[in-house]
């Protein structure tokens, strides 16, 4: 569980650094929009995933406790 739970971390720090730097570069690039949305929807997956392997962190933990 704590492996799992360093990934979700590190997956949450590198998604928001890249995530941010990507609407940086695209605004000084002056990307179209469409393309700064990638990312945005590339994050939101990150995210999501995130999410969903902490839940599960968290019912294991609450089934090994009780």
């Amino acid at each position: 569980m704590a492996r799992q739970a360093r990934l979700v971390a590190i997956v949450i720090v590198v998604t928001m650094a890249i995530w941010i730097g990507a609407q940086v570069a695209g605004a000084k690039l002056g990307l179209e929009a469409r393309y700064v949305f990638l990312f945005d929807f590339a994050a939101l997956g990150a995210f999501v995933w995130a999410f969903v392997v902490t839940y599960q962190i968290w019912r294991k933990r609450r089934n090994n406790e009780g």
